[in-house]
Formats: structure tokens, C-alpha cells, sequence
């Protein structure tokens, strides 16, 4: 599967709390240890990876540290990282995050600290991707964009993937989060509840509405297989496109919930694996919710395995 979208390295750098700091109202963290960790489009890479298919990794880095950084950590998770292009005028996407050690089965977040650039990638950039996809999307069965609105996934790329996945014959989908209009077109787009409203303009609460809401965008953006809609702790709503009607996929009972991190790049990696697999748009949204409840219950991006998921559904049992 190809997976194309804005790469992030995830930092995390964890200390054990001392005392407040005399400068400031804080507290004063003794660094224990650094985790890197793939984030943003590198996350439904390494959810793919972690299920056991195969992930080429599409995206753009800045010729720095970080960088081969985010390379290795790919790698080391079985991604293949040739298709990462390099851009000389922007530096690569990290997410630092400041963790307190406490005592607690989880540290907690103090602060986060971000180092990217918004700027859409220049011309000759955008060439090398296209040329990247060109030279792959034949050798795949799926495209799985993820947008994190960091220049890459600029209209007229998308409009190209777009088209190469159609003359290739290969399922299309997308995690918009929020800018659904460039997805027209698409077999599969997924968006949360808040991005629903946002898009429509209109408080969704009930059920029924978030029914007749995915309906609304799936016949907007004219997508050839489901609009998913996720919702939390209350599942997700799928509206299934081409038979125009829209069912309720309910969460599992999970406890424990940590962190909700990551679990949206879980939902759209483990959707596009089950529908290229051949699962009905239903049954993809339910393994997806399983695959996401285990995510909730770890701290930052996680990435369940196989048995894992296995466990999920035997020990949360059939709520769809």
C-alpha cells in the first residue's frame, strides 16, 4: 500500500519530576529517556506495517536530523522509506512533547513544542512525488492519503493521485481531517465529528443525524464507496455511498482510556486494509473502532498487532 500524505517525527522526552522551579510555576523535569516515534502520515504506515501488509511511505523530509531520524524509525519498522523526497527549504515535521514522570502507568504531557512549516512544497518537489507515484501505484492495491495540512497534499496533487489510482484500478481513500472538498471523487474518506459539523455548518448530536450527515458528504464529494464518519467512544456512522443508506458501527466497551492520540491514523489504515482485503464497508469500520479502542488505552501513537486485535474481538466481543 502506498501512503501519502505529511510525515511527522513523534518526539517524546520523558523526565521525572524533582521539585517547581524557582524561575517559574513549573516543574523542574530530570530527563530519563527520548522516544521517537512515527507520527502524522507516518502513523497509518506503520499501523499497515504493524498488521503485517506492506507500507511504502510517501512523503517529505528536511535534510536534517531529524530526518534520518524519522528514516530509521521508519525502516525499523519495516516501511519502505524510498519514496520520502527530500526538500532542501523546509525542515522535517516534529512534535516534541515534554513528559512528567509521576508515578502514574502513564507520564503526562507538560508541553509540547513544534517544529514545521506550513508552505505548500515547491514545483520541483511536487515532481519527484508525482514521479514516485507514478513508478509505485502499480505495484499496489491500495492509496491511503493522510493530511496533517503541511504543503504536501496541495489540490492539484490530490486531483493527480486521484487520477492515477483511478486508471490503476486501485481503492483511493483519504483521512481529510477537515478540508474534505479536495477528496471528491475518492472510494473511502473518513473524518471525525467535530470536522462533520464544521463541514455542514450545522450541530450534529443524535445518531440520525450523523446518519443523514454522511449521506449529505458522501453524495457532496461524489465518493465511489463510504463516507466513515468516527465518533469516539460512540463508534462510528458509515454511510454506504452507492446504495444510499447509512448504518451505526458502536464502539467497543473499552476502559482505560489514556490518550486519544493516533487512534484516527489507526481508523484509516485498518479501513483501507479491510476493504482491499474485501470486508464489507461495515465490517472495515468495526475492526477499525476494535483496532482504535486499543490505541485509547496507551499513551501517544500506538500500533496494535494482529493478536492484539484478535484479543479485542474476543474479549470485547461482536457489538456490530
Amino acid at each position: 500500500m502506498l501512503v501519502v500524505g505529511d510525515v511527522i517525527l513523534d518526539e517524546y522526552l520523558i523526565g521525572k519530576t524533582t521539585r517547581l522551579s524557582r524561575e517559574a510555576p513549573i516543574p523542574v523535569l530530570e530527563f530519563e529517556t527520548r522516544q521517537l516515534i512515527p507520527g502524522g502520515a507516518a502513523n497509518p504506515a506503520a499501523n499497515i506495517a504493524a498488521l503485517g501488509s506492506t507500507a511504502i511511505q510517501v512523503g517529505v523530509i528536511g535534510p536534517d536530523s531529524a530526518g534520518t531520524n524519522l528514516r530509521q524509525v521508519l525502516q525499523a519498522r519495516g516501511i519502505d522509506t524510498g519514496c520520502l523526497v527530500t526538500d532542501a527549504g523546509r525542515p522535517t515535521t516534529v512534535k516534541s512533547r515534554i513528559m512528567a514522570q509521576m508515578g502514574l502507568r502513564f507520564p503526562q504531557q507538560v508541553a509540547r513544542l513544534d517544529t514545521l512549516s506550513r508552505e505548500p512544497i515547491h514545483a520541483g518537489v511536487e515532481r519527484q512525488v508525482r514521479a514516485m507515484l507514478d513508478q509505485h501505484i502499480r505495484q499496489v492495491n491500495a492509496v491511503l492519503l493522510s493530511d496533517y495540512h503541511c504543503g504536501l497534499l496541495a489540490p492539484a496533487l490530490v486531483e493527480t493521485i486521484r487520477i492515477l489510482a483511478a486508471d490503476a484500478g486501485v481503492l483511493l481513500t483519504a483521512d481529510a481531517q477537515g478540508e474534505l472538498d479536495k477528496y471528491a471523487g475518492f472510494g473511502v474518506v473518513k473524518c471525525n465529528a467535530d470536522e462533520a459539523r464544521a463541514y455542514l455548518r450545522r450541530d450534529l448530536e443524535t445518531a440520525e443525524d450523523f446518519a443523514a450527515a454522511a449521506l449529505e458528504i458522501g453524495a457532496a464529494l461524489r465518493l465511489t464507496g463510504s463516507m466513515v464518519i468516527t465518533r469516539g467512544g460512540d463508534g462510528a456512522t458509515v454511510a454506504l455511498c452507492a446504495e444510499k443508506r447509512a448504518m451505526h458501527s458502536p464502539a467497543p466497551a473499552v476502559t482505560d482510556v489514556y490518550d486519544t492520540v493516533g487512534a484516527g491514523d489507526t481508523a484509516i489504515a485498518v479501513l483501507t486494509l479491510a476493504v482491499a482485503a474485501g470486508a464489507s464497508y461495515s465490517e472495515a469500520a468495526a475492526l477499525a473502532n476494535y483496532a482504535s479502542g486499543l490505541v485509547v488505552r496507551r499513551v501517544g501513537n500506538y500500533t496494535p498487532r494482529p493478536d492484539e486485535l484478535a484479543w479485542a474481538l474476543a474479549t470485547w466481543g461482536d457489538t456490530h
